[in-house]
């Protein structure tokens, strides 16, 4: 190449790289502090090589810059601001909702039904369309609903602990973390769409199966969320779906579902709420609009999201009362006095058990389900207490992990201690420390459903058996794969107790 070229390609490279400085130079500009960002990429790499134990990174910028309450990030060129302030997050999440309603903006340009699907869930969409659409569901997460829910539950939770039971004779230990699993897709399919899908009955069955592929980040999958980011057009250019085929499985079942209904079957359940929204919505008068494809969303987003989210909580509460006899045989006499009022495990029983409620509590706080919330902000609002002004487009991620470990919010934050939740001690808790099913109008709206049903399995269980843990399972390993903290290889031992 002549000199000419050189020079080009010189000229040419160090334009990139100051475009790339200034870029990377917004936080400064307003006074924010930023860890040292790569050029071009930004803090992008150091996250995905920290995607296992994103805490890890949260747990570093919090102790560097801790006086300054937040923290600027890049995901390439894009601001993003890391915020673990609770009372700026008080206003985030509640006081000033209005200017962060919604999630972060993905624009896929896709032709594939099942991204289209997707698309559509309710922890997805933004504006208008999530707020008609959290009034629609809302009802199906009632007190009165999910009471009429228990027996199913029951029924689950007793086949959960007869298999595990069985296995405990047959094995040196349990992979309850599998059963726990099959638990809760058994117990929404039959409570939200009457479908029996048998998984803890059936090795083979394809329910847990196909759930499971949602929650794994193989390297393809990876560089897709990289490029959906970048050049969404790509994919429909291109042809590529985002998403894994088995969300076609579960959008068939739920259409297979859907057409037994429309003839005439009723249970009262989810799925008929969501048929009643969608029909009253050709009403002219209907207040709220739920296409055919929406209704598939979300019952897609109930299966998967339930599936994984409640088996991980009773896999970290079973860990830890197996590792600490003390609280689980506190836990296990709360039971044994429960049953011995009530006659069994009812509702009424199940609600009022405090320690069960403080022990799973303290779980969410140890392991919480993800590690960072965000919010998108939707008009431009000054940080109370600040001089910064988030101007709309802009993402605030809260680190929730970094929150729950957090030694000014609770003392001694690796120790499991239950009694910080049980209601004479639950005024000491800062609120916005606490919050593994976020907070304010987009908390987890199925998190009183799910809560009821990790109270009946573990209640249930420890009647049954003592935990342990089993050799070279003294101590978790955690991987986030997925966006979820998870539990690595984690097995029990499982003791027949027998009345004296």
């Amino acid at each position: 190449m002549g000199v000419e070229t050189w020079v080009l390609l010189a000229t040419v490279a160090l334009l990139a790289w100051a475009y790339s400085k200034w870029r990377h130079s917004y936080w400064a500009s307003k006074g924010v502090p930023s860890l040292p960002a790569t050029p071009f990429l930004g803090h992008t790499m150091k996250s995905l090589f920290t995607s296992r134990e994103p805490w890890k990174l949260q747990e570093e910028t919090r102790d560097k810059f801790d006086d300054t309450r937040m923290c600027g990030f890049y995901e390439f060129f894009k601001p993003v601001l890391l915020v673990w302030d609770t009372e700026i997050l008080k206003h985030v999440f509640v006081k000033d909702f209005d200017h962060f309603t919604d999630r972060r903006h993905f624009d896929m340009k896709t032709d594939y039904e099942r991204d289209l699907v997707m698309m559509e869930m309710l922890s997805v969409i933004n504006g208008p369309q999530w707020k008609s659409l959290r009034a629609i569901m809302s009802p199906a997460f009632t007190s009165g609903k999910i009471k009429s829910m228990f027996d199913l539950v029951c029924n689950k939770a007793d086949i959960l602990v007869d298999i595990s039971m069985k296995q405990a004779t047959q094995n040196p230990h349990v992979d309850m973390k599998k059963n726990f699993g099959r638990f809760t897709i058994d117990t929404i399919a039959s409570c939200a769409f009457g479908i029996e899908s048998n998984s803890l009955l059936d090795e083979n069955a394809e329910f847990p199966k196909k759930a499971q592929v949602f929650f794994e980040l193989p390297p393809l999958r990876m560089i897709k969320f990289l490029a959906i980011g970048l050049v969404p057009s790509l994919f429909k250019t291109f042809r590529l779906s985002i998403n894994p085929p088995e969300v076609d499985f579960f959008a068939d079942v739920v259409k297979h579902t859907v057409a037994a209904r429309e003839a005439g079957e009723t249970r009262g359940d989810f799925l008929d709420l969501l048929l009643e929204a969608r029909d009253n919505s050709d009403n002219p008068n209907g207040k709220h609009v739920l296409s055919q494809r929406s209704l598939v969303a979300q019952s897609v987003l109930f299966i998967i999201a339930g599936y994984e989210t409640t088996a991980t909580l009773l896999d970290f509460a079973s860990f830890l009362l197996a590792k600490h006899k003390d609280q689980q045989q506190r836990l296990r006499d709360e039971m044994r006095q429960l049953v011995k009022e009530h006659g069994c495990i009812t509702y009424q029983g199940i609600m009022e058990a405090k320690l069960l409620e403080a022990c799973l509590q303290e779980t969410l706080r140890l392991y919480p389900p993800i590690a960072t919330t965000e919010r998108y902000c939707t008009k431009a609002y000054k940080l109370p207490g600040t001089d910064l002004t988030i101007m709309p487009g802009e993402i605030l991620q809260m680190p929730i992990w970094s929150l729950h470990h957090d030694p000014r919010h609770w003392p001694d934050p690796e120790s499991f201690i239950p009694d910080r939740f049980l209601p004479e001690n639950r005024g000491n808790i800062n609120s916005f420390a606490h919050m593994p099913f976020g907070m304010g109008p987009r908390n987890c709206l199925a998190m009183r459903f799910a809560l009821m049903e990790a109270k009946v399995a573990l209640a249930k269980l420890l009647l049954e058996a003592e935990l342990s843990l089993a050799p070279g399972h003294e101590e978790v390993t955690l991987d986030a794969q997925g966006g979820l903290i998870r539990s690595k290889g984690l097995n029990i031992k499982l003791k027949k107790i027998v009345e004296e």
